[in-house]
């Protein structure tokens, strides 16, 4: 089934409804705004990349019926006409200088006989906290790294680029991937201000990978790449209708990424097919020496997870879904149960679990250890960037020294929190860690 059909009839909100409550994406009117069908007719318009994958783009490279250059003009002109004007749904933070000059090299390789791969000359836009060794800044949306030049790709750029992938730019996201205050709003950030949702403008894109959900959703790139810690690509995704995937901590590389978590932390595709997803996450999986995390897996990634994809998938699968919202007087009450019929039918067993009652014990430890880690993983960042803030307490300085520009509408209480904190060595982080493990193993086995 079409994704934009399969969204407007409504059952990708009870499927996601099984994992999340989802407040801020909900509207009283079913008419989107952009990139679907009906009146706003920009599903309905003639661009050419409409819906398209990567199966399809390089059908066409191959045939000769498109160039990568001719792919980088048409997301071009597509971020031009409705994320720079039009709607302005502000996703894209920078366009690549550099897009079509290496659309050009990729398109001489092919012309040459070299295809590197499935990704060979597709376009891609990565978060605003992976570093790229080029003309673009890397920001993690701060006005405090506006002008932080990567002395170097972080890892799975370099494989993106090795597999022949275009970054067409970065996107924009909730500042600090959303930890910076407890009243902060996603997919706002200093540098790139707002992200609009793509379906109905006045409502959240959800986040911190904001940018990345609504630019996909509203087919601004081919395939886009998020970071998660806790939900921020895979609400996002729901928000936007994609496919969103958190891998195993460990499976991508995070070195050269701008760190919340070093136990928690993944990038991760935002794409809108499963199969784009599989054949991104393959990609740029794989041991890196610069992040210990990957070489548990060492020698356990796959490099083409499309093998996995099969009709029976289902068959025999367990699948947990939240009890509270299979009753209630919500519209998305029967969308789900609805989708759960369906999943029953492909051969999944579902099993009701109440998942809030399990991780709420787990929520103050949990915190603790995003606030120690935090601090440790920006000061190692910052010591080596090409930023004039060097450590946490010098972007808290920034922030209040610019106060009408970097905190309009919220503070920065999270970001103050974790300044005044100890090293890892610290016997309440290592008790933190420990509960926090224990209790996440716990609800594992429950769930």
């Amino acid at each position: 089934m079409n994704r934009r059909i399969f969204l407007r009839n409504g059952s990708l909100a009870g499927l996601t409804l099984a994992t999340f409550s989802l407040p801020a994406c909900s509207s009283s009117t079913n008419k989107p705004a952009v990139a679907a069908d009906g009146e706003a007719g920009l599903a309905n318009d003639a661009f050419e990349l409409q819906e398209a994958t990567v199966a399809g783009l390089q059908e066409k490279m191959q045939s000769g019926e498109l160039t990568a250059r001719r792919l980088v003009e048409l997301y071009q002109a597509r971020i031009q006409a409705i994320d720079q004007a039009g709607p302005r749904l502000n996703s894209v933070r920078i366009v690549n200088p550099d897009a079509l000059a290496l659309a050009d090299q990729l398109d001489a390789e092919r012309k040459a006989g070299k295809v590197r791969g499935p990704l060979h000359g597709i376009p891609v836009l990565i978060k605003d906290n992976i570093n790229t060794h080029d003309q673009q800044p890397t920001t993690a949306g701060s006005l405090a790294l506006a002008g932080n030049k990567a002395a170097q790709d972080a890892f799975i750029v370099q494989k993106l680029r090795a597999a022949g992938a275009v970054v067409l730019g970065k996107t924009n996201l909730s500042e600090w991937a959303n930890f910076r205050s407890t009243r902060s709003t996603s997919g706002w950030s200093s540098v790139g201000g707002q992200v609009k949702n793509p379906y109905i403008l006045d409502r959240s894109p959800s986040g911190s990978s904001s940018g990345s959900g609504a630019a996909a959703a509203a087919n601004l790139c081919a395939l886009a790449i998020g970071t998660e810690t806790d939900g921020s690509i895979v609400s996002p995704a729901s928000c936007c209708g994609l496919v969103g995937l958190k891998p195993t901590v460990g499976l991508w590389s995070r070195a050269g990424i701008i760190p919340i978590s070093a136990t928690q932390d993944t990038a991760g595709p935002m794409t809108r097919t499963v199969r784009d997803a599989a054949l991104l996450l393959g990609a740029l999986a794989g041991p890196d020496a610069a992040d210990a995390a990957t070489q548990a897996g060492a020698g356990k990634a796959q490099f083409d997870y499309t093998a996995f994809l099969k009709p029976d998938a289902l068959r025999g699968k367990r699948l947990g879904v939240e009890k509270n919202h299979l009753t209630g007087t919500s519209d998305s009450v029967p969308m789900l149960q609805a989708a759960l019929a369906v999943l029953k039918a492909q051969g999944a067993t579902i099993v009701e679990v109440e998942v809030e009652k399990l991780i709420d014990p787990l929520g103050e430890d949990e915190y603790e250890v995003l606030l120690y880690e935090f601090k440790d993983g920006v000061n190692q960042y910052l010591s080596t960037a090409g930023a004039p803030v060097k450590t946490l307490t010098d972007v808290i300085r920034f922030n209040t020294e610019n106060k009408a520009k970097a905190m309009p509408f919220f503070q920065q209480e999270i970001l103050e929190m974790a300044d005044k904190l100890e090293g890892l060595q610290s016997t309440k982080y290592q008790a933190a860690r420990r509960k926090s493990h224990e209790g996440r193993s716990a609800c594992s086995t429950k769930c």
